[in-house]
C-alpha cells in the first residue's frame, strides 16, 4: 500500500491513535520484555514508532533509539512528549542510513500495511542497514491460513503465518532467535512476534520471485 495512502489514514485518526496507544503503559509487558531481551545494544532504529512509546522504552533501558513515523502529527507528538529524544518524520521503505550503521531494527506492526509482493524489497533495505550479528524484532498479525488482507480498523492490513514470514525472513538474509504467539481474545487479535539476526547474504533470485504479483508468498 503506497505510503501516502497509509500517512492520510493515520493522519485522519492520529489524535484517537495517540489516545489509544501514546503512552508506554499501552505496551503489552511481555511485548516490551520480548524487545528489550533482543535489543540491547544501540543504535536501534523503531520503524513506524507512532507516538515513540517503543522509542521512549528502548531508551530508558539504555538503548540508543531513534524513532521514525511517516505521520507528521505522530512525530510532533512525539518530540513534544520526549524531547530529549530523537525522531525523524521518514518512510521505511527507504532509510536515510548508511549500510550497516544500526545494531537493531524494531519493526512493532509497522509492516502490517505492506502489500507481500513489497515486503522483499523492505527487508532487503532493512538487511542494508543493519551490521552483521544485529537484531530484527518484527510483531505482527499471524494466521494459521496463507497470507490475507483482512479489514483494519485504520486502513486494510495482512495477516501472515509464523512459519511463512520466518521463511521469507530466512531468504532475506536472517536467522531466526525466537518467536512468540498470543491466541486471539475478547480484545486482542491474534498475533505474534519474531526475533532474528542478520546473518547471510540476501538470497536475491527468491527475493525477486516472490515479489513478482501473483505468486504464492513463502512457499518451499
Amino acid at each position: 500500500m503506497p505510503d501516502n495512502t497509509v500517512r492520510a489514514a493515520y493522519t485522519a485518526v492520529n489524535q484517537l491513535y495517540i489516545d489509544l496507544f501514546g503512552s508506554p503503559t499501552d505496551l503489552d509487558p511481555a511485548h516490551t520484555a520480548f524487545a528489550l531481551r533482543h535489543l540491547t545494544e544501540g543504535p536501534v532504529l523503531d520503524l513506524g514508532c507512532g507516538p515513540g512509546r517503543f522509542t521512549k522504552v528502548l531508551t530508558d533501558a539504555g538503548t540508543t533509539t531513534t524513532g521514525i513515523d511517516l505521520v507528521p502529527e505522530f512525530i510532533t507528538h512525539a518530540r513534544t512528549t520526549y524531547p530529549t529524544l530523537d525522531f525523524e518524520l521518514g518512510s521505511l521503505r527507504t532509510l536515510n542510513t548508511p549500510p550497516e550503521s544500526v545494531a537493531g531494527i524494531l519493526a512493532w506492526f509497522s509492516l502490517i500495511h505492506i502489500p507481500p509482493p513489497e515486503l522483499p524489497a523492505v527487508l532487503t533495505e532493512f538487511h542494508r542497514v543493519l551490521r552483521p550479528g544485529g537484531h530484527l524484532v518484527l510483531g505482527f498479525f499471524d494466521t494459521e491460513d496463507e497470507v490475507e488482507e483482512f479489514p483494519h480498523k485504520v486502513i486494510p492490513a495482512y495477516r501472515w503465518p509464523v512459519d511463512e514470514l520466518a521463511y521469507l525472513l530466512s531468504i532475506a538474509g536472517f536467522t531466526e532467535l525466537e518467536r512468540f504467539q498470543h491466541p486471539a481474545s475478547a480484545d486482542t487479535r491474534r498475533h505474534a512476534a519474531l526475533a532474528l539476526l542478520r546473518s547471510q547474504e540476501v538470497r536475491r533470485t527468491d527475493l525477486e520471485r516472490l515479489s513478482r504479483p501473483g505468486t504464492p508468498q513463502c512457499r518451499r
